[in-house]
């Protein structure tokens, strides 16, 4: 019986030294939106291996990370709060896998990651050789910040861009974050409108009053109602893919719209102020 008993013990002690070990590959720093560095790539790498996070892993906790950790937090019954702390990078790790080596090799040979865990490995990031030199992720080259995104699509390619073939600036990553934002706000709307709700996603990057990302724009507090309440989670059809591919080849039904809204639910006195443009499906596209 002792001696079961000493093999219990081990076997406890064993466990928890492992589980000691691998929450180690987080620092003891508490991630909170604005941090940078090596924590903050182990935490978006872990939620990107779970579903939770789309964006780039970059160290940079901005918007998508703060809300995709929300996300993760409410799913998995804790605080939400967007901070990373001991019991929610305790979490993390046994819910997730993380490969340091593998993400420092792709960082470090510039690399941009669009997605980790889940798929091959040759798609899980975007080569340095096939990235544009100087181009800003997720910000298209034809689009300026005091400009729209002008350029004109082939009108017989319309409905038929495919993900194989990113216009330069763009990532798997965007696409996939535009896709899940287009399917959450406007998944009842003719296909058109749904076009147009990418189309302002893509006309707030290449405003200056909005940051200058997919990501940061998608994500900026109050500006998509999509994630509010979380209906940005759900998983895009194959129309809402398509529509975003329309809209970042240069399909823009809302001739440079940066605002949209439904008139039989909104409430903001200030969104039926500004200069209107026309009306698609049920919303209303305004500058």
């Amino acid at each position: 019986m002792k001696k079961q008993w000493r093999w219990a013990i081990l076997l406890v002690f064993v466990l928890t030294c492992l589980q000691s070990m691998q929450a180690s590959a987080f620092s003891n720093q508490i991630i909170t939106q604005g941090e940078t560095g090596d924590d903050v790539i182990e935490l978006q790498a872990r939620l990107q291996y779970i579903g939770f996070y789309k964006g780039a892993i970059d160290g940079k906790f901005g918007y998508s990370t703060y809300w995709a950790l929300r996300s993760f937090q409410k799913n998995y019954g804790m605080k939400v709060d967007g901070i990373a702390g001991d019991s929610v990078k305790q979490k993390l790790v046994k819910a997730s896998r993380f490969d340091k080596d593998y993400i420092d090799r792709n960082l470090k040979a510039g690399n941009t990651f669009t997605y980790y865990g889940g798929v091959p490995l040759n798609q899980q990031v975007q080569k340095a050789s096939q990235q544009s030199k100087g181009s800003t992720a997720g910000k298209p080259d034809n689009a300026t910040k005091s400009g729209t995104n002008t350029k004109a699509p082939n009108q017989t390619n319309k409905g038929k861009y495919t993900i194989d073939n990113l216009p330069q600036g763009y990532s798997r990553a965007d696409v996939n974050l535009m896709a899940n934002a287009v399917y959450g706000e406007s998944r009842g709307e003719p296909y058109i409108g749904q076009v147009a709700v990418g189309a302002v996603i893509i006309n707030r990057v290449s405003d200056s009053r909005f940051p200058n990302n997919i990501s940061d724009v998608i994500f900026q507090p109050g500006a998509f109602t999509a994630v509010s309440d979380g209906q940005i989670w759900l998983t895009p059809n194959e129309n809402a893919k398509k529509a975003v591919m329309d809209a970042i080849n240069g399909w823009d039904p809302t001739n440079g719209a940066l605002y949209y809204f439904n008139p039989d639910t909104a409430t903001s006195a200030w969104i039926w102020s500004r200069p209107q443009i026309g009306k698609i499906g049920k919303h209303i596209f305004c500058k």
